[in-house]
């Protein structure tokens, strides 16, 4: 199997592509080292290891399903070195369940703990977690088609020992670590600088895609601020960078081109969506007239095959304008299911709008076809051709979307109501 090296180079080329080795999905748990006294490895995210001459220091460590086999790759590369400490780049589960073997290993040698470093808005995050912990199964179980039976959503986070407001240095044995924050896929955000290394960690500011600042089941994400951590981090000429997802950029040309397209496209869909809200125009029109630039997403790395660019303008349109979308009947709307029952009478009756649905899926006008079997099985709950053909609708949508998470939220769709549902996380 080629190395991550090697895989890293054949992604930049284009001889292979984020379709086949996806920035989420694709492990690489074995670990390479990538530069005298960095271990990279690549789980669910990636988490790299650094030895500082006195021990070590991890940017991230992981999901739970990594924890065991980080710990092992690490020992294997460092038999004996302790873990000083542990920067978390921001919240999110698959990259903070690493260090609790560091701490057992470290109480059972009498070293000293090591100690974890975030953003201090970290805490306050894991909080919302504990109380959110349903509605994140839920969310969750759609977003990355898992087994509702089988999935739980965490309820135990390692919290900060250190935390800072903006900026921090740290100094660990031969080695200079310079956290940063910005507001970018969460509020929590840390990227980390380690100059003798020319080491960038961008956490999740980076992840080989179009950036994750949409995600329609999520909380609020901030794109300007995000292009502008980018750029700062641009102008560094860090010669190695190992992204949150994805596999490392190596090269300081390299570097700074992927950064900088990748602000660029932030600042494309935020200028373009704040210029038509400052016009006053309704979200409907913003969806479909705002456009990533061809050029940006023809890189290897900004294509849309995680987030999509349709669900980024959305949240910059929540940001800066509310969740009132313009469109005064949706401001204090009748139900849903009454206004689904009042259109399919209006065109005489579910089988009507069966058929005509069908009939835009067989055109290939798979949105269309969405909108009128959704209005079917929300008035008929109970029918099995709705339910039937909605499957098939959103199935066959599914199979033509690039974005993964598109595709998992539809494929959802179908698989709920192939047991006569709308949804299975929430079941209704």
């Amino acid at each position: 199997m080629p190395s991550v090296r090697e895989l890293a180079e054949q992604l930049w080329t284009g001889e292979t592509t984020t379709m086949d080795i996806h920035p989420v999905a694709a492990w690489f748990p074995e670990g390479e080292e990538l530069a005298d006294g960095v271990l990279y490895y690549k789980g669910l995210a990636g988490a790299t290891t650094v030895d500082s001459g006195d021990g070590l220091v991890m940017l991230d460590t992981g999901s739970k399903q990594d924890t065991q086999k980080l710990y092992e790759t690490v020992r294997g590369w460092r038999a004996d070195a302790p873990l000083r400490m542990a920067v978390f780049s921001h919240h999110h589960v698959d990259h903070i369940f690493g260090v609790g073997p560091f701490e057992a290993e470290a109480r059972e040698h009498g070293w000293g703990a090591p100690l974890v470093y975030g953003h201090e808005l970290l805490g306050p995050n894991f909080d919302r977690y504990r109380k959110t912990q349903g509605w994140n199964k839920a969310i969750n179980v759609r977003q990355f088609a898992l087994p509702m039976d089988r999935f739980q959503w965490p309820d135990d986070y390692r919290y900060p020992d250190v935390t800072y407001s903006r900026r921090m240095t740290v100094t660990c044995g031969e080695l200079t670590l310079e956290l940063r924050h910005a507001r970018g896929e969460t509020e929590d955000a840390t990227w980390t600088w380690i100059p003798e290394k020319r080491l960038l960690a961008p956490g999740d500011l980076f992840i080989w895609a179009v950036p994750n600042a949409g995600n329609p089941q999520k909380v609020q994400r901030y794109c300007g601020e995000w292009a502008a951590a980018l750029r700062e981090m641009a102008a560094l000429g860090a010669e190695l960078l190992v992204p949150g997802h994805g596999l490392p950029i190596i090269g300081a040309d390299r570097i700074r081109q992927a950064l900088t397209d990748t602000a660029e496209l932030l600042e494309s869909l935020e200028s373009q969506t704040l210029a038509l809200m400052n016009q006053g125009v309704a979200l409907d029109r913003i969806l479909h007239e705002v456009e990533v630039p061809a050029h940006l997403l023809d890189r290897p790395y900004l294509r849309p095959v995680y987030d999509h660019p349709q669900f980024l303008v959305r949240n910059i349109w929540r940001l800066y304008g509310g969740w009132y979308d313009g469109e005064p009947d949706n401001l204090l709307p009748s139900p849903r299911r009454e206004q689904a029952i009042e259109w399919v009478a209006m065109a005489g009756g579910v089988d009507s709008v069966l058929e005509r649905a069908a009939a835009l899926k067989a055109e290939g006008n798979m949105r269309m076809a969405c909108h009128l079997v959704e209005f079917a099985v929300i008035a008929e709950p109970e029918s099995k051709a709705a339910h039937e053909l909605r499957a098939e609708v959103y199935a066959q949508r599914a199979s033509l979307a690039v974005s993964s998470m598109e595709r998992n939220i539809l494929n959802h769709a179908a698989n709920a109501s192939r047991q006569g549902k709308r949804d299975l996380a929430g079941d209704f």
